[in-house]
């Protein structure tokens, strides 16, 4: 099965292999703070799904870090002078702000040259005319992305995460940032409440038929983590949760469907183990990596 990943697509792109780096804008969220809601979408953490990304320190001291976590995981030839990276601010709203101060921020992190692009996730409802016009313009000095947090497109399972927004909010997102010639990458949550295979391919199936095609896709399998809306849920109705197996097949599935031009930027993601409730087997990243790769090839 022939589709593009993120490390290939970064690697034709750059000439060598790229690193994400995790950041903090320090921003909050609308469905948090009162402004859309209350509590967050109810799958949603305490560090706002980012809770690999550093807070409270300065931006030297972000990069720095972040860097130092990057090499400790890694065993590249590729000298530490020479690595190239993604920034990426991935916790909360990333939009959602003084804008002033965002804009200084992403102007300054763009400012260091190992940094060859930013990734932006943000709300399709927190995206004003003049930060759009901002971002295009530094992506004509470097990559910019922005990711959107769909997850499904289904309205009834919409209001049940609490996302905040309705589909036609998405749509004029995309088209406005498109337009704008901004990078979009859509999340996708494979295994929502209630929601049928067939509910979520219909998902991947809208996605894939966006026009101008889409540049990239996560697909995310649900985890459920400690302190959220969604544990509670959990614990009083235990709703179904894939097995490895049944995951797998249901990526084959979403992999056939995805227009071969959108990059493929994850296939599963990561809850962090201390806060994981299920699925357990999604902490062996290897052993899911791995039979993943396996059932791909098989189908090539």
């Amino acid at each position: 099965m022939e589709f593009v990943s993120l490390s290939e697509y970064l690697k034709g792109r750059y000439g060598t292999k790229v690193y994400k780096i995790s950041l903090s804008s320090g921003c909050t969220c609308p469905n948090r703070d009162g402004s859309v809601g209350y509590g967050g979408c109810i799958f949603c953490s305490e560090g706002g799904s980012g809770d690999f990304a550093a807070t409270g320190i300065s931006l030297d001291e972000q990069i720095k870090n972040a860097k130092a976590l990057v090499d400790g995981k890694i065993s590249s030839k590729i000298a530490k002078a020479d690595r190239k990276y993604i920034a990426y601010f991935q916790s909360f709203t990333n939009t959602y702000g003084d804008q002033d101060y965002l804009m200084d921020l992403y102007e300054r992190v763009l400012g260091y040259p190992e940094i060859v692009g930013l990734s932006i996730g943000t709300r399709p409802d927190c995206l004003s005319n003049e930060m759009i016009d901002f971002l295009a313009r530094l992506n004509k000095k470097k990559e910019v992305w922005i990711e959107l947090g769909l997850q499904t497109v289904h309205e009834t399972t919409a209001k049940f995460i609490n996302r905040g927004y309705s589909l036609d909010v998405f749509e004029d997102a995309y088209r406005r940032l498109t337009s704008a010639g901004l990078k979009v990458v859509v999340h996708v949550i494979l295994g929502l409440p209630k929601e049928s295979d067939e509910d979520i391919l219909d998902t991947v199936r809208y996605v894939s038929s966006l026009k101008p095609t889409l540049f990239g896709v996560k697909l995310q399998l649900l985890h459920v983590l400690k302190g959220t809306k969604l544990a509670e849920i959990y614990e009083q109705e235990a709703f179904r949760i894939f097995e490895l197996d049944e995951y797998i097949d249901l990526i084959c599935k979403c992999l056939k469907i995805l227009p071969k031009e959108t990059v493929v930027h994850r296939l599963t993601g990561d809850g962090p183990k201390k806060l994981l409730i299920a699925p357990l087997w999604s902490g062996n990243k290897k052993l899911v990596m791995n039979t993943m790769r396996k059932a791909i090839a098989e189908l090539q």
